[in-house]
């Protein structure tokens, strides 16, 4: 199937099964929060990961949609957390509501996807759940660190790449993983694809982070400076504290210390420090270092080139962005 005819199940599953219903302040949220779009990436992964073995689509197509409600669940709690306003154009939840509706909403989603995720063959169920406990515990894992590193002084980049594989690349690994389970994958073929999907992951958050500071506005539609507005301790700044000299140092280290300044004034000033380090290509290459990696994990699966492509494919799309 084309990942155009593979969304649209993910979509009417959504649009008929995640209902309104009662108590309203409950369930409206999650309405809300799954109507507001996004890309789908994770339950189709989901269900690429299953056909890429020449499984049946249908079985996987439940425990995708549960992939995708718990990763909305996710956002739910990380918007009150980050105190973020604003997700996919339109108010978080808990800004259009309040912190404890967002809260509990939450809640239910997580346990909503749980009961989209065993809906499958038994015989998958239980392999299922402990590949997606794994992955769920990563996530909060990678979340922690996150925020133990808005207090943190000193952060290494190999800590910093823990942490955003932990947080954002388990997640795809994870949902490629259960495709995986489903489609009759051999634990071998699984390990690859995991790390495959894990690896995209890396690259696809690394670029989001080169996206900040050097996108086009007008054809990304990404603000620049976001992240340095707020401190954000990205691959970029870290990159440019192991390069930088004393002077330049110092400089990062003024202007990450306080959220008070003028923000263009800032940007700039950071942007240009960057530019003296040649951050832009440090990234890009790190971005393609990922990228090998995931290539080579997809290439040790013992499928054909064929059933491989699609996957390729989606790759490529998810990190060309920057060219």
């Amino acid at each position: 199937m084309t990942n155009a005819h593979l969304l649209e199940k993910i979509q009417y599953v959504i649009d008929t099964e995640v209902i309104s219903k009662q108590p309203n302040l409950l369930y409206d949220p999650i309405v809300y929060s799954l109507s507001q779009g996004g890309k789908r990436i994770r339950p189709l992964l989901t269900l690429m990961g299953c056909e890429l073995f020449g499984g049946n689509v249908e079985k996987a197509l439940y425990p995708a949609v549960g992939v995708e409600i718990f990763h909305n669940f996710t956002l739910l709690h990380d918007d009150i957390m980050d105190q973020a306003p604003i997700r996919r154009g339109q108010p978080t939840v808990y800004k259009k509501w309040n912190e404890n509706t967002a809260i509990l909403s939450g809640d239910a989603m997580f346990a909503m996807a749980y009961d989209f995720l065993i809906r499958t063959d038994s015989n998958f169920v239980q392999r299922i759940i402990q590949a997606f406990n794994r992955v769920a515990i990563g996530v909060c894992e990678g979340q922690q660190y996150d925020l133990d590193f808005e207090t943190q002084d000193h952060v290494t980049i190999s800590e910093y790449v823990n942490m955003i594989r932990l947080k954002t690349s388990v997640l795809l690994g994870g949902a490629l993983e259960i495709g995986g389970i489903i489609g009759h994958a051999t634990d071998s073929d699984l390990k690859h694809l995991y790390a495959f999907g894990e690896n995209i992951g890396l690259a696809f958050q690394l670029q989001d982070d080169w996206l900040d500071a050097y996108s086009d506005v007008e054809k990304f539609g990404k603000i620049h400076g976001g992240d340095i507005a707020v401190n954000k301790k990205t691959f970029l700044y870290l990159k440019a504290l192991e390069l930088a000299n004393d002077e330049q140092s110092g400089q990062l280290k003024h202007y990450f210390s306080s959220t008070n300044f003028d923000e263009k004034e800032k940007f700039n000033a950071v942007l240009s420090i960057y530019n003296d380090l040649d951050i832009s290509q440090h990234t890009k290459s790190e971005m393609q270092k990922y990228q090998d990696i995931a290539m080579k994990s997809l290439s040790s699966v013992l499928v054909s080139e064929q059933a491989k492509q699609p996957l390729k494919t989606l790759a490529e799309n998810l990190l060309i962005r920057q060219n």
